[in-house]
């Protein structure tokens, strides 16, 4: 079974513009608060474009990086075929605690959560996974016309009616357990809302 299949609108995207999209993932993995030492995962983690510096970033602690698409985690596991602190999972997000061997400091997801049928569902299984304090990073789309959001002259991203205003995340993560920490910009048409585990 495919992502496309369980999480409405979250296929990848061609490779020039979402490198163009996001030309420095590292930053925005330290701007919601990942740091050197997190055993971390990145969940629904497509090809990988987040995984490798994520693995850079906490080196020596753990990385995982899951998703259900096969293929696109193998372009994972290859574009980070340097980092031995890497663990690949192939399965599903919502299962995400059956899947790890100890509970992690922080779950980064990013560009999926607007498809994703049962968000409350998605973020208690992310809960559980949490370390005590741990904290759960939901990057999304902004609610902006998806005209509006262009890159390379051409509108990119979900439809209009599949983003989501942060107040929206907000409600769905915090019915699973967490406090919103902090709304940060990580790019041009992205936000990141931050939760804490409580």
């Amino acid at each position: 079974m495919s992502k496309q299949d369980l999480f409405h609108a979250t296929l990848m995207p061609d490779q020039d513009w979402w490198q163009a999209l996001w030309p420095d993932p590292a930053a925005v993995l330290r701007t919601v608060g990942i740091k050197p030492g997190m055993d971390v995962v990145d969940l629904c983690c497509g090809d990988g474009l987040f995984t490798r510096p994520m693995c850079e970033l906490v080196f020596p602690a753990k990385t995982w990086a899951l998703d259900l698409d096969a293929d696109l985690l193998e372009q994972a596991q290859k574009a980070c075929r340097d980092n031995s602190n890497l663990h690949v999972i192939a399965g599903d997000a919502r299962e995400l605690v059956n899947t790890i061997d100890h509970p992690v400091d922080f779950i980064f997801i990013a560009n999926t959560f607007h498809g994703v049928p049962e968000k409350t569902e998605l973020a208690r299984a992310a809960h559980q996974s949490l370390r005590e304090d741990g904290h759960f990073a939901v990057v999304n789309w902004s609610p902006q016309p998806r005209e509006e959001t262009t890159v390379l002259g051409q509108p990119r991203g979900p439809d209009t009616e599949l983003r989501m205003h942060p107040d929206d995340v907000q409600r769905f993560v915090e019915a699973a357990g967490f406090k919103l920490e902090q709304l940060v910009d990580v790019g041009p048409y992205h936000y990141g809302a931050v939760f804490l585990k409580v």
